[in-house]
């Protein structure tokens, strides 16, 4: 589970087994978990547990890191 970002409490990541789906991160902090798709465009696949202002950070984390996180994602995944 390569860590991408640690920001704000919200640990980014990806798992490893993972490759065969379209990029995408996770999110976690605390109990709560998430996905959210980078390709073909960025989209919310699951928020659970957070509030509604850890999503507005959220977005705001994945936006501002968007080509970083599908550039980790493509070199692990070798893609």
């Amino acid at each position: 589970m390569p860590t991408v970002l640690l920001k704000d409490g919200f640990r980014f990541f990806f798992y490893s087994d993972e490759g065969s789906e379209p990029a995408h991160i996770h999110v976690k902090k605390g109990d709560a978990e998430g996905k959210i798709w980078l390709e073909p465009v960025s989209k919310i696949a699951y928020l659970n547990g957070f509030t509604n202002t850890e999503e507005k950070q959220i977005r705001v984390i994945v936006f501002e890191h968007l080509e970083k996180f599908k550039t980790q994602w493509h070199g692990h995944f070798n893609q």
